[in-house]
């Protein structure tokens, strides 16, 4: 009896490739961390885009700052929390020139709830479904805050720390264990928190495939303080990662 010989990767492997076969598939953003310290906070992310089970890309930015006080990062669709982002800091610029004041934080989580919340109709198409993080400082009360929110914009203020993606389900509990042997991340600097957070995403990147690791690319890593927004230096993030060397 003669058989054919495959003529499709689906008929060879008995699974579809969605690149393959047209489905829409959208590239992804994975694992995110904002963690507070006593001078400020900062926000990590690895650098790993996928689609499906496919690597798209390995220097992927998911982390924005949407003004001089306030940053963001991504996870999830990238080009829709892309395009979301740019709005927000659009809005807040906007608001700026024409009020000539700064938007308050309350308004900017606000915009924040207000945008995700009218991406809710894509969500339930089931594309376009992100979730960010934000980390923040109220020049107003002069202090720093992380914030969660879910697809549908409700927010949720964290205590020190807050982290979204993939990858932030395997290390959810450790943050708070890390808080009570060493102490509160906000009376900690911030070389030893960025220490921390990398070891995070590390086991993160260990225990998720969707993470991407520290080995090919440096995470990405931004400070606010009362200074502004920041860009962690590779020099700085390569001696943290000394730091938790196994």
């Amino acid at each position: 009896m003669k058989v054919d010989a495959p003529k499709t990767f689906k008929e060879l492997v008995g699974f579809e490739t969605p690149i393959l076969t047209g489905d829409l598939v959208e590239t992804h953003a994975t694992t995110i961390i904002a963690l507070r310290y006593d001078e400020g906070a900062l926000m990590i992310s690895e650098r790993r885009a996928t689609m499906g089970n496919l690597i798209m890309y390995e220097k992927a930015e998911k982390i924005l700052a949407l003004d001089d006080a306030t940053l963001i990062a991504i996870s999830g669709s990238f080009a829709k929390s892309l395009e979301i982002c740019r709005f927000l800091r659009h809005s807040f610029q906007y608001f700026r020139r024409t009020q000539l004041q700064e938007m308050s934080l309350e308004g900017k989580l606000n915009e924040v709830s207000r945008a995700l919340a009218g991406n809710l109709g894509n969500v339930m198409n089931g594309i376009g479904v992100f979730v960010p993080i934000m980390a923040a400082y109220d020049p107003k009360a002069e202090t720093f805050s992380v914030y969660t929110f879910d697809t549908a914009g409700a927010r949720f203020e964290g205590a020190d720390y807050a982290a979204a993606g993939s990858g932030s389900e395997r290390i959810r509990g450790i943050f708070q264990y890390v808080a009570d042997v060493h102490g509160p991340w906000n009376k900690r600097n911030k070389a030893d928190v960025l220490a921390e957070g990398l070891r995070l995403l590390r086991i993160a990147a260990e225990l998720d495939s969707a993470t991407g690791g520290m080995q090919t690319n440096l995470p990405m890593v931004m400070d606010v303080s009362k200074s502004g927004v920041n860009a962690i230096s590779d020099k700085e993030i390569q001696a943290a990662i000394k730091k938790i060397a196994k």
